[in-house]
């Protein structure tokens, strides 16, 4: 059986002037798969995820990203979207001056199927109804863990073919973590492939297929999910056991 790559990392390495926040990772996501970048705070993994995307500010970039086969190199972020490589940034990054219907629409703009869009929408609001019960308010206005179900919504208004979620549970309440957890598995579950980084090392292997733990710009470990989270290394490291 062959595996579909749909991204490949290879030898990425970042440095803004002398300091060196990623250091010659290789990371793998097959197709369907929900993989997760574990690790401490400033083990280098948002940076990761932003030089995938190339959101980074200026700083020193060596390696390779391929995304489908094709060198991401030079890509425009807003390209990536039409390519249906999705993101959900650290922070949710809504559009906070637009109501929440107006924030779905603008995940959707590299569609033209108008009934599919609202067929989508309506999706959503079934699975988060506080959006739905909120539609026209505006994004700023919502709590924290309001704006992560609409990030997460209008990233999957594109259909994505990879999903790239960074610390979806930073900063909420626990019950909030739960659902947002919950909604990633669904996600997975319909075949969406997942890159997730995450702080909540527990939660995320327990959702993942696979994990790699990231330690000071480096990959310390990988390997199946299950395995890793019984692992005695990172239940002291990650798991306060």
């Amino acid at each position: 059986m062959t595996t579909e790559n749909i991204l490949k990392v290879s030898g990425l390495k970042v440095a803004y002037g002398g300091i060196k926040a990623v250091k010659g990772i290789d990371i793998e996501v097959n197709k369907g798969e929900l993989i997760t970048l574990i690790g401490a705070n400033g083990a280098g993994k948002t940076t990761t995820l932003k030089a995938i995307t190339g959101t980074l500010p200026n700083c020193h970039v060596e390696g390779t990203v391929t995304y489908l086969g094709q060198h991401l190199k030079g890509s425009k972020s807003f390209h990536l979207v039409e390519k249906k490589l999705a993101m959900v940034p650290e922070g949710r990054g809504v559009f906070t001056r637009m109501t929440i219907h107006e924030n779905l629409l603008m995940g959707a703009y590299t569609r033209n199927d108008q009934a599919g869009i609202e067929a989508d929408i309506d999706k959503w609001y079934s699975v988060f109804p506080r959006l739905k019960e909120r539609r026209e308010q505006l994004a700023g206005t919502l709590s924290g863990g309001e704006q992560q179900m609409l990030a997460m919504a209008r990233a999957l208004m594109c259909h994505p073919t990879l999903l790239l979620l960074d610390e979806p549970s930073m900063g909420l309440s626990p019950i909030m973590v739960e659902k947002i957890f919950e909604v990633i598995r669904d996600v997975s579950k319909q075949g969406i492939t997942i890159l997730l980084v995450e702080q909540n090392a527990k939660l995320a292997l327990e959702a993942a297929h696979r994990g790699y733990v990231m330690d000071s710009g480096a990959i310390t470990m990988s390997g199946v999910a299950s395995e890793l989270l019984h692992d005695p290394r990172v239940k002291a490291a990650y798991l306060g056991e």
